[in-house]
Formats: structure tokens, C-alpha cells, sequence
């Protein structure tokens, strides 16, 4: 077993500012009223994945794939239900999180080895081949506010894929740079694949899924709709979503 996950649902307390009755902004003087306002992002969600499985996750915008992730990553906490996690979790949730910008990309490269659970020999003796596989040449040595939004995923996209994770959680990383940069990573992604305790995937290509997974599960407002092998999930979920077969909006998670 690489994660077994049950009865999961994570509620989120948000506040808001109400805007105020004439009556009320009397008594407190003009000042907003705070209100409280929970919101439902996992409901009831029971998943096992046994080890060597390539999981894919699909769903539409604020179905629950990110919080998800999180709860597998020990981000966040349940809510109710519980999260069991077998090995070392790298997670590519958001690409950049964490980095200190006004360090070079070879210092941010040893910092997230770092935070990856590596010994500082371990990172050292990775971090040259982290930074040759950039392919940002002499800017990995320059401090990150100096680089675009795409060399900055790619140190991000980087660090992660080398640091040789039981479980490897990536979402919609593999957007990242242009087409040959996305299919060297795509290469990579399929080497961990063979080599990880198993692996997550969040990906607005529904292409993706299918050719990167070996079971997927379809989310949709914090619940589980179908789990089952990537392309029949797919294609159920193109039907829900009324996106017709071989249309320009095929590969797209709407």
C-alpha cells in the first residue's frame, strides 16, 4: 500500500466583510461586520492506491484536486476521516513555493533538497545535475527575481524530479516551459513512474492522464464521482461535461 485514505472531508472557515445595515453601522460605529462562511472541499472521500500505481485526478475548477493533494502531501489536516501515507511525499503542488527569491537558483536548488529531507551531502551531490537539467545556463547562478515565471517552474519542476520520492504528487506541472521542455519532463515523469512507490497527477490534459496513469478518479464539488482505468474515467467525465469527441476542447478540463 503507497496511500489509503478514508471517510476524508476537509471544511474550510473563511471570513468575509458583511456590509453593514444602516441600524448596525450605527451601533458599531461604521465598521463591517465579520461573517463566517464554511466551505465543503472534500466530502466523505474513501481511496486506496496500492503501490505502484500512477494516479490521475481530474475534475473541473474547484472540485477538490488541489486539497487533495494537499491533505495526501500532510499540507492540510483532515477535517474528518484519516490520511495514511507509506514513504517520502515530493510534491510538486505549486511550482516556486517556498523559494527564496533573492537567492540564486542553485542556492533555492540545495534549500528545497533540503526541505525534501535530504542530508546536505545528498543535495550537494545533486545539485549540479539539477542545475545542468534547467537548461537555464548561467542564470542558475543569478538571484530568482531576475527570472521569468518559466525558468523559475523549471528550477521548481527540477529539484523536485530528482530528489527520488516514494510518492511523487504533481500538479499541472507538466505545463511548464515550451514543447521540448514539456516532453523532456514528461520522459522524467515516466522514469519516476518506474521507480516511485507511486505517483499523482493533476492535469487539465485529460491526453496526459491517459497516457501517464494507470487508474484515475473524476472529483467534482468535493466528491468522488467515478474511480476506474484513466480512460474510461475520461471519458465519462467529457460526457458530464458535454465536450464532444474529437472537438478542439478534447484535451482541455472545463
Amino acid at each position: 500500500m503507497a496511500v489509503r485514505i478514508k471517510n476524508l472531508s476537509i471544511t474550510y472557515r473563511t471570513s468575509f466583510e458583511r456590509r453593514p445595515t444602516l441600524r448596525t453601522a450605527l451601533v458599531r460605529f461604521g465598521r463591517g461586520q465579520r461573517a463566517v462562511r464554511e466551505v465543503k472541499a472534500l466530502t466523505d472521500l474513501t481511496l486506496t492506491v496500492p503501490e505502484g500505481t500512477s494516479m490521475g485526478i481530474i475534475g473541473a475548477n474547484g472540485a477538490g484536486k488541489s486539497t487533495l493533494m494537499r491533505a495526501v502531501a500532510g499540507i492540510l489536516p483532515p477535517t474528518e476521516g484519516s490520511v495514511e501515507v507509506w514513504g517520502k511525499a515530493s510534491t510538486l503542488l505549486a511550482l516556486g513555493v517556498g523559494f527564496n527569491k533573492s537567492l540564486s537558483g542553485r542556492e533555492n536548488i540545495i534549500l528545497g533538497g533540503l526541505a525534501a529531507g535530504l542530508s546536505r551531502k545528498e543535495v550537494e551531490e545533486r545539485a549540479d545535475q539539477v542545475a545542468e537539467w534547467t537548461e537555464i545556463g548561467d542564470f542558475i547562478d543569478m538571484p530568482m527575481q531576475t527570472y521569468s515565471s518559466g525558468m523559475s517552474a523549471r528550477v521548481a519542476f527540477s529539484v523536485a524530479v530528482h530528489m527520488k520520492p516514494d510518492i511523487l504528487m504533481v500538479d499541472e506541472a507538466l505545463s511548464t516551459g515550451d514543447a521540448r521542455f514539456r516532453a523532456k519532463a514528461t520522459d522524467k515523469m515516466a522514469e519516476l513512474r518506474s521507480s516511485a512507490r507511486a505517483m499523482f497527477l493533476v492535469s487539465h490534459g485529460l491526453n496526459s492522464i491517459k497516457e501517464m496513469c494507470t487508474d484515475a478518479i473524476w472529483l467534482d464539488k468535493g466528491r468522488m464521482m467515478m474511480q476506474g482505468s484513466p480512460e474510461d474515467v475520461v471519458e465519462e467525465y467529457k460526457k458530464f461535461t458535454k465536450v464532444k469527441k474529437g472537438s478542439s476542447a478534447a484535451d482541455d478540463d472545463v
